[in-house]
């Protein structure tokens, strides 16, 4: 059985005078699902994501959020979101505890209801040992960790992060990761970023707008499925032979030098070249220590659907 459709998006568009910000958009969401929501810079995910939270009007179209119209009923729809745009909505000069109590009120928590939900939000997001210090003196990692607490304080069931781990160190990406991996499990999430990697270990699904218009909406796991047969591999080799020598193994249709010791090797469709790359490997020395063919399929994807595109404008704009 299909579980809940918590948000509804159907066939959106917004314009900017004569600009197209996105055009006739449609997707649903439901819970317990993570969607990855992917696009170049200008493809239209902010306009969406807005338009969702119902801070944007579109000029056609309609957004259900938990069965309330965003539009229609805006107070209703907006209970069930969270959100964190990619500059958290922080004030510097409160504490976390006074950020965190004003948010709250800001969401129609009852005075009964205040402790409590302050409480639960800064454990569920790792700040209950910080929660008197001001803001301003707390590391990048721990402000996102009180964007995603004043997101979440209402128990919303629907959360959009918007480039939620921009500028934190590995340390960091890896615990707010942590976090969306248990939110998940019990809202529905919308994240947007430019991390592909970000993607792959965290979401169900990817969306991949471009130039205003869906142009991919499938599930992780068809993708990875089709990278059983890639056709395309990363290697890196501490001992790199010339590309010609690549290039003369039978079925390698052209190698691209990623760095010093990094290559994407592709190869035609119909043959695997996995195996015979590796067996050359260790017979010639080439001291293999990596081979990648899991993220390239997301990288590849989404470079044909967004980069041929704009590749196609160019040459039409120099025609012109």
């Amino acid at each position: 059985m299909e579980s809940e459709i918590l948000i509804s998006v159907q066939e959106l568009s917004r314009f900017y005078g004569q600009q197209k910000a996105i055009e006739n958009v449609s997707f649903n969401v439901h819970r317990g699902e993570i969607l990855g929501f992917l696009g170049p810079n200008g493809a239209g995910k902010s306009t969406t994501m807005q338009i969702i939270c119902g801070v944007l009007a579109a000029n056609q179209g309609s957004v259900s959020v938990a069965g309330h119209d965003i539009h229609e009923a805006p107070r209703l729809a907006k209970k069930h979101i969270g959100f964190l745009p990619e500059q958290p909505p922080l004030y510097n000069d409160l504490t976390v505890n006074e950020y965190l109590n004003y948010a709250a009120k800001l969401r129609g928590i009852n005075k009964d209801g205040l402790t409590e939900a302050i409480n639960l939000s800064k454990e569920r997001c790792g700040l209950e040992n910080v929660g008197s210090r001001l803001i301003q003196n707390l590391s990048k990692g721990y402000k996102q960790r009180v964007g995603i607490a004043q997101a979440i304080i209402h128990s919303p069931s629907v959360i959009i992060l918007d480039e939620p781990t921009s500028g934190l160190d590995p340390i960091q990406i890896r615990e707010i990761r942590e976090l969306m991996r248990e939110l998940g499990e019990d809202h529905s999430i919308i994240l947007s970023t430019h991390i592909l990697s970000e993607i792959q270990n965290l979401c169900d699904r990817v969306l991949i707008i471009n130039q205003g218009h869906i142009v991919l909406d499938q599930p992780l796991d068809q993708l990875n499925n089709n990278s059983d047969k890639p056709d395309s591999i990363e290697i890196g080799l501490r001992n790199p032979p010339a590309l010609e020598s690549l290039l003369g193994i039978e079925g390698v249709a052209s190698v691209e030098s990623i760095n010093d010791d990094t290559l994407r090797i592709n190869f035609n469709p119909e043959s695997n070249m996995i195996d015979a790359i590796v067996e050359k490997a260790v017979s010639d020395n080439w001291g293999l220590f990596k081979l990648n063919h899991g993220d390239t399929s997301l990288e590849a994807t989404f470079m044909r659907l967004t980069h041929g595109d704009n590749e196609q404008l160019e040459k039409e704009d120099d025609a012109a």
